[in-house]
Formats: C-alpha cells, structure tokens, sequence
C-alpha cells in the first residue's frame, strides 16, 4: 500500500535557522514560483509587571491542532492560489529569543503569497488550540494573551 504520509505542524522545540534555510532551498529550483512570504514569529523578553519573561512553554490539543492547521493550510492555497504552504509550531519550552512559528508560502505572484501568508498566520492564531504559558525571570508563570 502506498500511504500518503501526513504532515505534521506542531514540533517539539524552538524552529533552528537550519529549518528555515533548508525549507527555503528545496524552493530554489521550482520554476512556477514567482514570489515566497515568510512569517517567523520569535519568543519576546517582554517585561510584564517588572517581570521579564525568559521562555514560553507551549502546548495544545495536538490533533485538534493538527487537523486546523492543516484545514487551513489547504483553504488558503486554494484561496490564495499558492503553489505550496508550509507551517511549523513549536511545542514545549522556547527561551526568548528563538523562533516558535514559521509560515512559509509560495505563488507565481508576490500579492499571492503576501496576502496568503498573512491570512495563514492570523487565522492560525485565532483558531488553532495553540496555548503559551509565560514563565518569568523569576520562576513565576501566567498565560500568554494572543495578540
């Protein structure tokens, strides 16, 4: 049997500059793609009640999530009429400073992908059962609010 293997979005740590790099060269040799658009979004030493926060520790419904990314992965290829889109969400602890989520998108158009890539990440924000649990410089931890 020849079982179409299925993606997965959410990974257990931080998204490495090499993930980025190496989901960008098996690009480089498409000729149908006239523009790509990333998202990265990073771990932010924010100060909160004079408190900074050293890490997010994320978590989620995972095959919930799983199941959202991927319906809105395909919705906004097809919307957008994007060549290719791929999504990557970290799970686990990610200290500030190091990348938690990646969009990445491709179209034969730069408005295409632009507006393909913005749609992906508001709408997996607003959605996706993703939670991130702020933990401080001082032991202390809270929610995250999505912003």
């Amino acid at each position: 049997m020849n079982e179409k293997k299925k993606k997965s979005f959410l990974i257990e740590g931080p998204i490495t500059p090499e993930m980025v790099a190496e989901s960008i060269a098996k690009h480089s040799h498409k000729k149908n793609i006239g523009a790509h658009q990333i998202f990265m979004g990073q771990v932010r030493a924010d100060v909160i009640d004079e408190k900074t926060v050293q890490a997010i520790t994320y978590s989620a419904y995972e095959e919930m999530a799983e199941n959202m990314i991927e319906k809105i992965r395909e919705e906004s290829i097809v919307k957008y009429n994007l060549t290719c889109a791929h999504v990557l969400h970290s799970l686990g602890k990610i200290n500030a400073g190091e990348i938690c989520f990646f969009v990445f998108v491709s179209s034969p158009h730069r408005r295409a992908a632009m507006d393909g890539c913005t749609h992906m990440v508001e709408r997996i924000k607003e959605e996706v059962p993703l939670f991130g649990k702020e933990i401080f410089d001082d032991a202390t931890h809270q929610w995250k609010e999505n912003k």
